[in-house]
């Protein structure tokens, strides 16, 4: 599904302008890597929930991402 890629590229793209691996954001958002991995790469529909985490561990506001 396009948007899952579109959003994940987004996610990718903020965490990459924060200087963040994969593992340091999972491990602020409170997740696994390998679901943020998934989630980058279109492959994981992602809750709210999660995205709400992402974009605070980001210092983001969660509209950015949409």
């Amino acid at each position: 599904m396009k948007e899952l890629t579109a959003l994940g590229k987004k996610i990718a793209a903020a965490r990459k302008a924060a200087h963040l691996t994969q593992e340091d954001l999972a491990g602020a958002a409170e997740m696994d890597r390998s679901y943020l991995s998934e989630v980058e790469n279109g492959h994981k529909n992602i809750s709210v929930l999660a995205l709400l985490k992402l974009a605070k561990a980001l210092k983001m506001d969660v509209r950015e991402f949409l």
